[in-house]
């Protein structure tokens, strides 16, 4: 059944952003207008849509055409890569690009700046990123290292293992939230035993992985996950292992299922991001660029931590899911 909801929504969702893309193509517009093709990461998670919803609004704002894709899957980095080219041969004013591929996708930005059109990246970057205009996400390291600080908070300073699970190894975001928790762990909270590090792109993979690590090993005092997906996947597992309680489980972002498990007191908490200013930043910067103003070569957007006692406040509710 849970497989069955997510289909549903991914398939909704998808088919929004193929109509948005379909009235919004660069085709056909005055030689004049501005138009920004929007390659994201995917659909599947709701940070996605709201990523979108904040990049409509800029656009809006602005007065430009956006055109937003992305693969089913985070796993997709040859259909992304496929994307990016199609909107290459689409001459946009700029271009605004989450990389699953830090280091593989580099060259995208290389030729599209070498066509003169500007590349912005968000949420997650390429290496090296001297071709990007601008970089807007949240700061993934700090991020995982105020991971790491509620987690051993929870453990009231006490030692226990810890696992960590994140989507992939390829992109910015999950390997610097993953090295900020474990840098952390290493550096200033010896304490925490890190036991294992997995890897799961979407909520079913994660489950199966956190619950390969939870049974073997049943002293494990902690988990922490490194996105929306990975985090769903974890408290799926500890419902279903009857760890709930037992496990102190911290994670990222906050789609409905997450703020669910953190409220019934499944998850401990979890560190809340931005999306919608994500979207919007990525756009103001990518129609500055086009037009030569100055834009910064990175801008943070923030994070805000989030649990069961301030999960209703003014601060967490600003930035949670819409």
């Amino acid at each position: 059944m849970k497989k069955l909801v997510l289909m549903v929504l991914l398939v909704s969702v998808i088919a929004g952003g193929l109509v948005l893309g379909a009235c919004n193509r660069g085709g056909g517009r005055a030689p004049d207008a501005i138009h920004i093709e929007v390659v994201s990461k995917g659909f599947l998670h709701e940070f996605w849509q709201n990523v979108y919803t904040g990049a409509k609004q800029a656009a809006d704002e602005l007065g430009v055409t956006i055109n937003f894709v992305g693969p089913e899957s985070e796993a997709d980095i040859d259909v992304q890569t496929d994307m990016f080219e199609t909107a290459l041969v689409r001459s946009p004013s700029a271009i605004a690009f989450a990389a699953l591929d830090a280091v593989a996708q580099e060259s995208l930005v290389a030729r599209a700046v070498a066509q003169g059109i500007p590349v912005v990246t968000f949420d997650a970057t390429v290496r090296p990123d001297t071709n990007v205009s601008s970089f807007v996400a949240t700061n993934s390291l700090e991020a995982g290292s105020t991971a790491a600080t509620k987690m051993n908070e929870a453990l009231g300073g006490m030692s226990g293992k810890v696992a960590v699970i994140a989507s992939d190894m390829t992109n910015t975001t999950q390997t610097e939230r993953r090295d900020g928790f474990l840098n952390a762990a290493r550096d200033i909270y010896p304490n925490i035993e890190i036991v294992a590090v997995v890897y799961g792109v979407d909520p079913f993979v994660a489950e199966a992985e956190v619950t390969s690590v939870l049974i073997a090993n049943p002293d494990l005092a902690g988990f922490y996950a490194c996105n929306e997906g990975t985090a769903i996947g974890l408290a799926n597992a500890l419902r279903n292992t009857g760890r709930v309680g037992r496990v102190i489980g911290i994670g990222f972002d906050s789609g409905r299922l997450q703020l669910d498990a953190i409220r019934d007191g499944t998850l401990h908490g979890a560190i809340q991001q931005n999306p919608r200013l994500i979207g919007y930043q990525a756009i103001q910067f990518a129609h500055d660029a086009y037009k030569g103003l100055p834009v910064p070569k990175v801008f943070d957007t923030g994070i805000v931590w989030a649990d069961k006692n301030n999960i209703d406040s003014p601060e967490v509710q600003a930035v949670i899911y819409q």
